[in-house]
């Protein structure tokens, strides 16, 4: 073990054994005063430095560490990718060793000189003009000028002479505006070590995995070697760090037991070492965001670049990230096989919105792994939904009891006609809101959009946070079924409106950030606590979902799946009484699952996310708002069991039969036309036959006899054309208006009509 006299680190006190051999007294005064000379020309341009302060508080290291809420490391952010630099280092926490072979190997009288060591130039002249050994005359205070000023910096062709007089100038202007042990401070945490290490911060962590304390004899030996050739081989350094290594030896015996075989296998695997992975870490893309917000925040409050790139303090919890990370691993392990191979999660707040968790990629598991699945766009298939019919209660639209048609739709649109189908390929006739909502049978939602209209909902999107691309009109009556693309983050956060009563307000990820904004009433409180009622609903999901479902959980959460068209994405959103959970599952490229379905994919993470939430902590259901009442209800024809239901108050009813629901087409005794829907386009092709262009008419005959059939009649423009409950009309190219009246002649329904394309010529 080699020991350190505390007194050679100490001014006034030169290391190592001194050189007798020196060119004479006359030759050295001589080149003092030219130098002199030079320094006094060179005066009128003299660089000039800021403080140490200063220059400590503008040091940035290259990476940023992103913590957690507690100060737990989440991730290390590269920010600066031409250097890489740690923190900035005291010399207090530099170890002795360390500061000894430096000045052995940099500047053996630092403690001695004010900026020139004018003992050494003679003899780096002479040496460097005969080739006995080419050495430099630039103490550690010249060098730090080197550094502090680009001007001064050595080029591929070393210093011109002007920058070496810069250089001695701005080394006096140090040595008088700074301590010794500032100087030696700022050198050790701004000297390039080898490649793109700079300071002693990055090379202690990078070559021997620890802080600069801790660094032994050997280690820093081999640090002060690379400060004088940063570039070389390894056996360059090795010899280099050898001869180090003995100056530093307090006697000649254990000068003589340094091992140099040994140094060089040493010098040699920590020269191979590399620097921390950064996917390492287990929130990359949250790192990303944070590290953007508060670079933002900062340009936005004029704060300097060290605010912009000090740690940042996150609202994540590290347990639960780790959590919440392995779980949507796990499970895609298991879904492997099915195609899939991406996902995201995202954990919020109710009462803040802080961001809790934030998993944008399931990792090694993804060819994509840089795509940040928490806020990439995608299609939200049946988690729409809850907002559609929040917004259709709160406009007394419907009721959660309302009976709503699951059969076979025809609905026009721009495009032609849209014909939506439930996920089983199954209707299951009359149901009421509360069932098709929590067994998310999609031609109801359809039926309710018809009710808001596309532009309204569209609207009803944008106050909960998920601004669409397009107006409602352009994704017309398929919105219902999550045909516009949302963001997980943006999604989660309309999720958590509902969990808050219908208050909206935006996401919360730095612990330092801007203020937040107050919340704002996006929703109808009353709708919203319904809905919630609904989705927490185990028997009404149980036509779809079954008894034993996913989505149960023992403790009170509401919670809706979806899934996009193709199975490119399925989902799982939901909120406890103090958390909202959302989670994705698909493939960053758009490629279809093969059977994965919202309770397959996304739901049994989100079950063991929320499970691990409230581990400790109940969830128990919410209050019912004001305005909301509560009454039994009964259903006629056996469509549903009585129960208990929740209204908005003035919208109660006691008994629902199949005509006293809200869905207008379902009136009792009232007949319709109920194929083809208002406003179809008809377009005509001339390459089909006639007899396979023909538009069928249908009427929907509640509350009548067999013997009425033959009493409708069918008028196409105030013109009779067919009698019965059925008939078949071949389209002409125009507008038209069709009517269904009884006999005597009263209309009881109506539908516009109109056909586009060239004619298709009848045989008379």
């Amino acid at each position: 073990m080699l020991s350190y006299d505390k007194k050679l680190l100490s001014p006034g006190r030169t290391l190592g054994r001194e050189t007798r051999s020196t060119p004479s007294l006359l030759a050295l005064r001589s080149l003092r005063q030219a130098v002199v000379v030079c320094i006094v020309a060179a005066s009128a341009s003299a660089w000039a430095t800021g403080g140490f302060e200063q220059v400590r508080q503008e040091f940035r290291p290259s990476d940023t560490a992103v913590l957690d809420r507690d100060g737990v490391l989440l991730q290390r952010l590269r920010t600066d990718a031409t250097v890489r630099r740690g923190q900035w280092v005291a010399l207090a926490d530099v170890s002795p060793a360390l500061r000894t072979a430096l000045l052995l190997s940099e500047d053996r009288r630092f403690h001695e000189h004010s900026g020139i060591d004018w003992r050494a130039v003679p003899s780096a002249a002479w040496g460097n003009l005969w080739n006995t050994r080419t050495r430099g005359a630039s103490t550690l205070t010249m060098q730090l000028a080197g550094l502090l000023d680009d001007d001064l910096r050595r080029g591929s062709g070393g210093r011109s002479l002007a920058q070496k007089v810069g250089q001695a100038v701005a080394a006096t202007r140090l040595e008088r505006e700074w301590r010794k042990d500032q100087i030696l401070e700022a050198y050790l945490n701004l000297v390039p070590f080898r490649g793109e290490i700079v300071g002693i911060d990055a090379l202690s962590r990078t070559l021997f995995g620890k802080a600069a304390h801790g660094l032994d004899a050997r280690e820093a030996a081999i640090a002060a070697a690379l400060v004088r050739a940063p570039n070389a081989s390894a056996a360059q350094v090795a010899r280099r760090a050898c001869d180090v290594l003995r100056d530093m030896a307090p006697s000649d015996v254990e000068r003589r037991n340094v091992d140099c075989t040994a140094m060089a296998m040493f010098a040699s695997a920590a020269l191979q070492r590399r620097a921390f992975d950064p996917s390492e870490g287990i929130a990359p893309h949250l790192a990303r965001r944070a590290w953007q917000l508060q670079r933002d925040a900062a340009i936005e409050t004029s704060a300097g670049a060290g605010a912009r790139d000090r740690d940042i303090r996150t609202t994540l919890r590290a347990p639960l990230q780790r959590f919440a990370l392995a779980s949507l691993q796990r499970h895609l392990r298991e879904l492997r096989g099915r195609n899939v191979q991406d996902a995201g999660l995202v954990v919020l707040d109710n009462a803040s919105g802080e961001v809790l968790a934030w998993v944008g990629s399931s990792g090694d598991l993804s060819r994509a792994a840089d795509v940040d699945a928490v806020v990439a766009p995608r299609q939200p298939g049946s988690t729409l939904k809850p907002l559609l019919y929040a917004q259709a209660i709160a406009e007394r639209r419907l009721t959660a009891a309302s009976l709503i048609d699951d059969s076979s739709a025809q609905i026009a649109t721009a495009s032609g006609l849209y014909v939506p189908q439930n996920y089983d390929r199954q209707f299951k006739g009359l149901v009421s809101a509360r069932t098709a909502l929590a067994a998310s049978l999609n031609v109801p939602a359809v039926r309710t959009l018809v009710m808001v209209s596309p532009e309204s909902f569209a609207r009803q999107l944008r106050a909960v946070g998920m601004p669409l691309k397009e107006g409602g009109g352009y994704y017309g009556y398929s919105l219902a079924l999550g045909s516009a693309e949302v963001s997980l983050l943006a999604l989660t956060n309309a999720y958590r409106t509902l969990a808050n009563g219908g208050m909206h307000s935006a996401t919360r990820v730095l612990v330092e950030g801007p203020p937040d904004t107050a919340p704002s009433r996006a929703l109808d409180a009353g709708a919203a606590f319904i809905v919630g009622d609904i989705l927490s609903d185990a028997n009404a999901r149980t036509r779809t979902f079954g008894i034993d479902s996913v989505l149960g959980t023992r403790f009170w959460t509401a919670v809706k799946t979806g899934t996009s068209k193709d199975m490119r994405d399925n989902w799982a959103v939901g909120w406890s009484q103090r958390y909202t959970v959302g989670v994705w599952v698909g493939n960053a490229g758009g490629a279809p699952m093969w059977d994965v379905s919202g309770t397959s994919g996304a739901a049994p993470v989100w079950a063991e996310v929320m499970g691990f939430l409230h581990a400790r902590e109940p969830s128990r259901a919410p209050k019912p708002p004001a305005g909301v009442v509560r009454t039994a209800v009964r259903f006629g024809d056996g469509l549903e069991a009585a129960r208990d239901e929740w209204f908005v108050a003035g919208t109660e009813q006691a008994e629902f039969t199949p005509g006293a629901g809200a869905d207008a087409g379902a009136q009792a005794g009232q007949t319709r036309i109920a194929s083809p829907a208002d406003g179809l386009i008809v377009a005509l092709d001339p390459d089909i036959p006639p007899k396979h262009q023909r538009v069928r008419f249908i009427a929907d005959r509640h509350g009548r006899g067999q013997e009425d059939r033959q009493a409708l009649q069918w008028r196409i423009d105030g013109k009779p054309f067919a009698r019965g409950d059925r008939a078949e009309w071949l389209p002409w190219p125009g507008r038209h208006v069709f009517e269904l009246a009884d006999i005597r002649g009263v209309v009881l329904d109506s539908v516009r009509l109109e056909v586009r394309g060239a004619g298709v010529a009848t045989k008379r």
